[in-house]
């Protein structure tokens, strides 16, 4: 292949990108990169067709460019090609890879060797599930990954588990003063087996379910009023968003994610701590 026809494709493939067309775009960055792998400008080649099967959810093909774009970008300078890399090689569960390349990136992460499990902060994250989307809050164990800690309410979701989540922010969530981003999800990491319950509680004061929600989560479990969701439209979704904390009083419906025995045990402890005010009925699994 000469120069003249490697920069013919090349600008194809900038055509099918504009165009979104992930695939073909890709299939032409690959052809010119077999014959000029190192080429000037193929550092941006490189990251461009990983980027394009990423977006593709085709992990090993992301993984394998991504490598030759992390090899060619300056490394403690935040560039992309190391968090790409990053992400996919945390799907491809490489995590010497994954090391180096958040390392390639600028990012401090806790010693040791194999899975990540640091302490990342706060964000959320925009489940999909076959469609259906919903923001969930997550504990982040890395620059890709977070422990669910909400008790979904869309079928299938669960508390406890982990999923991968993209890096671009697609919103912000307010909570007392601090903002917290929205990550989109990108893929299911680590399922939970912890199922999904609801019960019907009555909390005589708004102490009362406060201590419902710190009595599971003591104990490794989750618990969500119904009061704490909010329906969103895609936009606002997308925007900034300010939430409250609340935990009104009265009769209401609360997701839990337990055991059912444990659940029914808890929820007895709780009910028994006070003379009066604090009742629940109606337990069952869901989803």
């Amino acid at each position: 292949m000469d120069k003249s026809e490697a920069k013919g494709l090349i600008r194809q493939a900038y055509e099918a990108w504009e165009g979104e067309e992930w695939l073909r775009a890709a299939e032409l960055y690959e052809r010119v990169l077999a014959h000029y792998p190192d080429a000037k400008p193929s550092g941006d080649w490189w990251y461009d067709a990983a980027l394009a099967h990423k977006f593709l959810g085709n992990w090993q093909k992301a993984y394998e460019l991504g490598r030759e774009a992390a090899a060619r970008a300056p490394r403690g300078e935040g560039d992309p090609a190391f968090w790409n890399l990053g992400i996919a090689a945390t799907v491809q569960r490489d995590w010497a890879t994954a090391r180096d390349a958040w390392r390639g990136f600028g990012i401090e992460l806790p010693d040791g060797e194999g899975e990540i499990d640091g302490a990342f902060g706060n964000a959320c994250v925009r489940l999909d599930t076959g469609g259906r989307r919903e923001v969930v809050w997550v504990r982040r164990l890395c620059p890709t990954r977070g422990r669910v800690v909400n008790v979904p309410v869309t079928g299938g979701r669960r508390y406890g588990e982990v999923v991968v989540h993209d890096g671009e922010p697609k919103g912000e969530r307010v909570v007392d003063g601090t903002t917290y981003p929205v990550f989109d999800e990108l893929l299911l990491f680590e399922p939970s087996d912890l199922p999904t319950l609801e019960v019907t509680v009555a909390a005589g004061e708004p102490d009362d379910l406060g201590a419902l929600l710190t009595l599971f989560a003591g104990h490794g479990y989750g618990a969500e009023p119904a009061s704490s969701v909010r329906m969103l439209c895609a936009c606002c979704s997308e925007g900034t968003h300010e939430q409250r904390r609340t935990e009104p009083a009265g009769v209401q419906r609360v997701s839990l994610a337990a055991p059912e025995d444990e659940a029914r045990r808890l929820l007895e402890e709780w009910a028994g701590e006070t003379a009066i005010g604090r009742s629940w009925s109606g337990l069952a699994a869901v989803g």
